[in-house]
């Protein structure tokens, strides 16, 4: 969500860049790489697309979304029509130059739909092998459940952060039935820096704010699989390098503590 251009509106100011920030990633381990559709529109998924193809070798899970539009920089309307969705789907397919898509996310739940018509659809691509796995993005545990009648969910992206625990109840049933949970927004993009509490832990480990914040999320619960989005090398490696980090208990606790 990083990559394309300011408001995540057209492209990147260096689009070299930022194919080497993806390219950075898969060299240092990471094997799961999460985009939209809505991302530039699509300039994340070309980004995505150059990187894949200069490391033909690697075994990375894409995963992508569906289900928002965009009608300039910072702007984002759901839209859950049946015919769209399978549109985008396709679309996605052609712009990350694959053949099918490791994990597809619903990416909002559109309200003058049913959740029967959306997952429906993706269901319906599923069978027809163009989707591997369905997943939900920013919704309720009722709404999951819902979608669950219709076909398998194996993972939920909702905003989830140190500080932002608003969706703790759908991080509680993701676990229940070990179903991944992707937080989007994992450092809530530099305002966790700025806690005392915060940086004097980060002291103690010799780290980064930002890889504390993540070392939290990934001692809260096994089924957490953070997605630090950014621009830079840099900090591409030291995101990756927090999962090095063991916060002692004591530590955790304190900093369960911030949360809200």
């Amino acid at each position: 969500m990083q990559l394309p251009g300011k408001g995540v509106w057209g492209p990147s100011n260096d689009p070299e860049n930022a194919v080497k920030v993806i390219t950075t990633a898969i060299d240092n381990g990471v094997n799961f790489i999460d985009t939209a559709d809505a991302y530039g529109p699509f300039y994340s998924n070309l980004y995505l697309r150059d990187a894949l193809k200069e490391r033909k070798n690697s075994n990375v899970m894409v995963a992508t979304k569906v289900g928002n539009t965009r009608q300039g920089p910072d702007i984002w309307t759901p839209v859950g029509t049946p015919a769209y969705l399978r549109q985008q789907v396709e679309l996605n397919m052609m712009t990350l130059g694959l053949d099918h898509i490791d994990l597809l996310q619903l990416h909002r739940v559109d309200p003058n739909y049913t959740i029967e018509e959306q997952v429906g659809e993706l269901a319906k691509m599923q069978k027809e092998g163009k989707i591997k796995h369905i997943g939900l993005s920013q919704v309720s545990v009722d709404q999951i459940k819902e979608a669950e009648k219709i076909t398998p969910i194996v993972s939920v992206q909702n905003r989830y952060n140190l500080i932002d625990r608003t969706d703790e109840d759908v991080l509680n049933y993701a676990e229940s039935k070990h179903m991944a949970f992707i937080p989007w927004f994992p450092l809530a993009t530099g305002e966790l820096a700025n806690g005392n509490e915060l940086k004097a832990i980060a002291k103690k480990y010799d780290a980064q704010p930002a890889q504390i914040a993540l070392a939290w999320l990934l001692k809260r619960s096994d089924v957490i699989l953070p997605i630090p989005g950014t621009s830079s090398t840099d900090h591409v490696v030291q995101n990756i390098k927090a999962q090095d980090i063991e916060l002692s208990q004591e530590d955790f606790d304190t900093l369960d503590k911030l949360g809200k």
